[in-house]
């Protein structure tokens, strides 16, 4: 059994900000392959379940109408080009430059120190590396840190620590190509109806399954109305997963609060984006940072915003 002592030491918030800055590094790493793994098992099953296959095809466009042959050469094209590609996973290979592809050594793998020991630049091939990857890794460490203060030295900070990773993760991958994954938004949800059947949200069981349902449901109104009067999609099943987790995690009354912080903050970047930066009106804007805002400020800061929104 771990020492009291030691125990308060790694929950502290020195100790979970030490911690949040290795898992902010490992967080930069699932940002930058997670989407891509997702791309390559799409076009996998394309080409296994989709393209060429009559079972696909004709139960839709025919029961004697055999695939165009165009489409078995392009399964064909698209499965030798899946052949070329290396194995890739979250853990393997390790981190290199994406330019010249040298291996990070492990004294080139220390979060910050290491990009602030390099100036910003790969050993190698002098490439500049994106700030980003020290900000994650800050952000991470800052975002721990406050867990350790807010909920104090108890095994469930590291359950909201996990949260808020998940969060943050969410935000960049929503960022960066409007994918919300599942392996990211399930998660969530599990990881608030499960702190609920632990005692460890404050919110009981009942409550986060009711959260979890008017999280999504109140997205998937939001998107169905929108359709019906705009014709367009506005919402999308990864948002209502999110969303879903943010309610479980919470219960159902922090709902409110954090979707008008979202919805604020987002209309607000989003008309400065269209004005100020030329942005076209017809591509979409990413939800998902805006609701992991939503949710990271009513995690902390829950009752009074609720205060704020409705006295």
């Amino acid at each position: 059994m771990l020492d009291p002592g030691l125990a308060a030491a790694l929950l502290s918030p020195p100790g979970l900000g030490v911690l949040g800055l290795l898992v902010g590094s490992f967080l930069n790493v699932v940002v930058h392959r997670l989407p891509a793994l997702m791309w390559r098992a799409w076009w996998q099953d394309s080409v296994e379940f989709q393209l060429a296959d009559p079972l696909a095809w004709q139960p839709l466009f025919g029961q004697h109408k055999p695939p165009p042959p165009q489409l078995a050469a392009a399964a064909q094209a698209v499965a030798a080009e899946l052949e070329k590609l290396p194995h890739e996973d979250l853990l393997r290979p390790g981190s290199r430059c994406p330019k010249c592809g040298h291996v990070l050594r492990w004294w080139e793998n220390i979060p910050v120190l290491s990009w602030l020991a390099l100036r910003g630049r790969c050993s190698a091939c002098k490439t500049p590396i994106a700030w980003r990857y020290p900000a994650v890794e800050l952000t991470t460490a800052g975002l721990f840190a406050a867990a350790a203060l807010h909920f104090g030295p108890h095994p469930a900070t590291l359950l909201w620590c996990a949260v808020l990773a998940l969060l943050l993760t969410m935000a960049l991958i929503d960022f960066d190509t409007t994918l919300l994954p599942d392996g990211l938004t399930l998660p969530l949800i599990g990881l608030g109806l499960g702190g609920a059947l632990a005692g460890w949200t404050g919110v009981s069981p009942t409550a986060a399954a009711a959260g979890a349902l008017a999280g999504y449901g109140s997205l998937w109104l939001v998107g169905f109305v929108w359709r019906l009067v705009r014709k367009v999609n506005a919402m999308a099943e990864g948002d209502m997963k999110m969303f879903a987790g943010i309610g479980a995690l919470l219960g159902w009354q922090a709902l409110p609060s954090a979707l008008m912080l979202a919805a604020g903050v987002g209309a607000v970047v989003g008309i400065a984006m269209i004005t100020g930066l030329g942005r076209d009106r017809s591509q979409p804007i990413p939800f998902g940072p805006y609701l992991a805002l939503g949710g990271i400020c009513s995690i902390f800061f829950g009752p009074a915003m609720q205060a704020i929104w409705f006295g």
